[in-house]
């Protein structure tokens, strides 16, 4: 009986060491509570300057609103253009000229770029450096000829250690092979950087207003609209020229573009001011054709996602700028599924 009792103890001791072990495990990091779901992107409304992101979580069908400023106690305070994540870090740039960064996992406030920028756009890492484009200030004519890349020699942010001179308006940047691409879309460019001594080493005209990067199926593409095309640059990894452009006709694209990774990419479509009749159209690279011209039809159509997991489309609906906008939720057939509250100005998603 007492032998039994003993090896019930040490039996006892085992499991109770298992289970704290278990719990301690300095590898198993607690998962942060914006880690999964979407992440929405909402603007912000000009001279309110009240940009903020709204986390959507699938599962439990919540929306989180205003989550920098739950987090941080402050407003973001900015209009809000890109958001990029890299290193465990989400970057938020606003086009009223400057970043904050925060941590990936809660969005606490990791540090910012605060003084020296202008207009800026989109932001890469590499080398531990951060590289933000930013149309520098505007001339008398809105013109804008002094447009650089901001450097900043620590990814949690800081000082502005350089600006890299390059044509006008730059918007996406993409890091590949110790160089950094730019999108000049006034000048309609494709700029290449070197990270080593930080210089241009070339820059190419291109067709039509290029505005990001993107890949697919492993290849490398820039995209730019024009007034009823829109083009597929494909850039050569290796020597970083244009290898090839797929030009597509299409009626009154904008900007606003995703795509799924498998060769299928949407554009938004607008007759512009003053009936604002927007459209989704469907287009497949490999056949460099219009699958379809109208997915879906509305107007407002201000961002576009393509979830990565159940092929499901989000639109974002600014309404005019008359208060919030929504999130339109999208089957891959263009049949509505259903609309989310958003903030102002929705314009981009980040399926995490």
């Amino acid at each position: 009986m007492r032998k039994f009792t003993q090896v019930f103890r040490f039996c006892l001791v085992g499991i109770a060491f298992l289970v704290f072990s278990c719990d301690n495990d300095p590898g198993e990091m607690p998962r942060g509570e914006f880690e999964g779901g979407i992440l929405i992107l909402n603007e912000g409304a000009f001279g309110a300057n009240d940009g903020e992101v709204f986390h959507f979580d699938p599962m439990l069908d919540a929306m989180n609103s205003d989550v920098f400023e739950g987090k941080n106690g402050r407003p973001f305070a900015g209009l809000l253009q890109d958001m990029v994540e890299a290193d465990g870090r989400i970057y938020l740039v606003a086009n009223t000229g400057k970043v904050e960064v925060v941590d990936a996992r809660d969005f606490s406030s990791i540090g910012a770029v605060s003084t020296g920028l202008d207009i800026s756009r989109s932001l890469a890492v590499a080398n531990q450096n951060l590289y933000i484009s930013d149309w520098g200030p505007y001339d008398e004519n809105f013109n804008s000829p002094d447009s650089y890349i901001a450097v900043v020699n620590d990814p949690n942010g800081g000082n502005i250690s350089r600006k890299i001179p390059v044509s006008s308006r730059p918007e996406g940047l993409y890091v590949q092979n110790g160089n950094l691409l730019v999108a000049c879309a006034a000048a309609g460019k494709l700029e290449v950087i070197s990270l080593n001594d930080q210089t241009v080493g070339s820059s190419v005209e291109v067709d039509g207003t290029p505005a990001r990067f993107f890949e697919d199926g492993g290849r490398l593409f820039l995209f730019a609209r024009g007034s009823d095309q829109v083009y597929f640059h494909e850039i050569n990894r290796g020597s970083l020229g244009i290898q090839q452009t797929i030009a597509v006709a299409l009626e009154q694209p904008t900007g606003i573009f995703s795509h799924d990774g498998q060769g299928n990419v949407w554009v938004v479509t607008s007759s512009g001011w003053p009936d604002y009749e927007d459209a989704i159209a469907k287009i497949t690279l490999n056949s460099a054709q219009v699958e379809q011209e109208a997915l879906y039809t509305g107007s407002g159509f201000y961002g576009l996602g393509i979830h990565p997991g159940n092929g499901q489309i989000y639109v974002g609906d600014n309404n005019g700028f008359q208060g919030n906008g929504i999130v339109i939720v999208l089957q891959p057939d263009g049949q509505l599924v259903r609309t989310l509250a958003a903030g102002r100005g929705p314009s981009g998603f980040r399926f995490r």
